[in-house]
């Protein structure tokens, strides 16, 4: 299957440091259109485009950035979410590993765009071997006039700033990744007020994902319509995908929305590895939905996932072979977010750890068939109750578990009796 690059067209093309070698590819034109329009001219562009967010949410881009355009302040922001900690995604990381300009040209179009001057890039605490390179990148930029003050001879000014996490997970929630910026405990704030209103230091803030920002200049230089002949109706453009876990050929590559799951797996990953054969998929890293390799043949996009009882998430796609037990996968996840939970509402922080503890039983063999009843009732009230996605998340493992190998769980009760009789 051939790869349509958009965002990672220029991924080993190019010195990533060498912004001459970003503008011999024709980089900073999408920028310097946006600095010749006005900013409703921009959004409406974007809107047109299609363009969501490729964070997760798949939040309307050019929506986000009206919101915070119409926002009156003394100063606004731009923060950049790469704070890539969802298990099995790497698409934040090879983008800017191989073009960190395209990532700060599209800040700088939202900077202008929405009136901001300054912008953050939250970086990941597990990439520092990243941080020296988007801070001399940055400096090259400036150093060219296409960052700081009166950017390309311009009356705007936009400067960008890296900051480094701690290596919480719950800081790929805007809000706690906002706290976490201003120096605080990273925890998610209470919504609204929204970061549109007030974000970073009480003042107007956009904040978007990596990759959703980095589509932004090819969108500025090529228009709304040639954005949108890729993908489907409701998903416009191309999606980064991270295929992992037992997979033949771990990669990252990007297709336009509405690829076929099944044929990434197979044709791209190369299907299991070592000879297995793929027994389940989990799309949209840990906290997505666990999928029977029977159910994987279908069209990749937002609205379709859900249709199909996915979820696109981040674009992770573990393959699980059929070595693995589901039931022990789906226990060593709960492990996780009983470790990334902050903590800060109960429904999350009592109700990943009992999760943990139910799924246990079952691998211990004290579990009953109740259990399973007991940890969709608290997985419920988790996905309604939690203060931030974390919370609200974290149960579609077990969820999904449940409903597609259900037989697994009982087999270990089962298998226990056996033991016991």
């Amino acid at each position: 299957m051939q790869e349509t690059r958009v965002v990672l067209r220029n991924m080993g093309k190019i010195d990533p440091v060498k912004v001459e070698d970003y503008v011999a590819q024709g980089g900073y034109e999408g920028l310097k259109k946006a600095i010749a329009l006005s900013a409703d001219e921009i959004i409406n562009l974007v809107k047109e485009s299609g363009l969501r967010g490729r964070g997760g949410a798949g939040f309307s881009t050019g929506s986000k950035w009206q919101f915070v355009k119409n926002t009156p302040a003394d100063q606004k922001y731009v923060v950049c979410n790469a704070d890539e900690g969802e298990p099995g995604t790497s698409k934040d990381l090879t983008l800017m590993k191989n073009d960190p300009n395209t990532l700060f040209e599209g800040m700088a179009i939202a900077g202008v765009t929405v009136g901001a001057t300054y912008g953050y890039i939250y970086l990941r605490a597990e990439y520092p071997y990243l941080f020296p390179v988007l801070e001399q990148a940055l400096a090259n930029a400036r150093a060219k006039g296409y960052l700081g003050k009166n950017i390309m001879g311009s009356k705007f000014d936009f400067d960008i700033e890296v900051r480094s996490g701690a290596g919480a997970y719950v800081c790929g929630e805007e809000t706690a990744l906002i706290e976490s910026i201003e120096g605080k405990r990273g925890e998610p704030r209470f919504k609204p007020p929204y970061p549109g209103v007030e974000g970073l230091w009480g003042k107007p803030t956009l904040v978007n994902n990596v990759e959703t920002l980095s589509n932004l200049p090819e969108i500025l230089v090529k228009g709304a319509a040639w954005f949108k002949t890729m993908g489907t109706a409701t998903c416009a453009g191309t999606k980064i995908f991270s295929l992992c876990g037992n997979v033949a050929n771990p990669c990252v590559v990007e297709y336009p929305f509405g690829v076929n799951l099944k044929q990434l797996v197979e044709e791209v990953g190369g299907g299991a590895a070592n000879g297995r054969k793929v027994k389940a998929v989990q799309t949209g890293g840990a906290s997505g939905c666990i999928l029977r390799a029977d159910q994987i043949d279908f069209a990749m996009d937002i609205e379709n996932c859900l249709k199909n009882g996915a979820s696109l998430g981040s674009g992770a796609i573990c393959v699980i072979d059929d070595s693995k037990s589901i039931v022990e996968t789906v226990h060593n996840l709960l492990s996780f977010f009983v470790h990334e939970s902050c903590g800060k509402c109960t429904p999350c922080r009592e109700g990943n750890m009992r999760l943990y503890e139910l799924c246990g039983r079952f691998l211990d063999g004290t579990a009953k068939e109740e259990d399973l009843d007991t940890m969709l009732d608290l997985a419920d009230t988790m996905m309604l109750a939690s203060l931030c996605g974390l919370g609200q998340t974290s149960p579609t493992a077990v969820v999904t578990s449940i409903a597609n190998f259900r037989n697994e769980y009982l087999d270990c009760i089962a298998n226990a009796e056996r033991r016991n009789s």
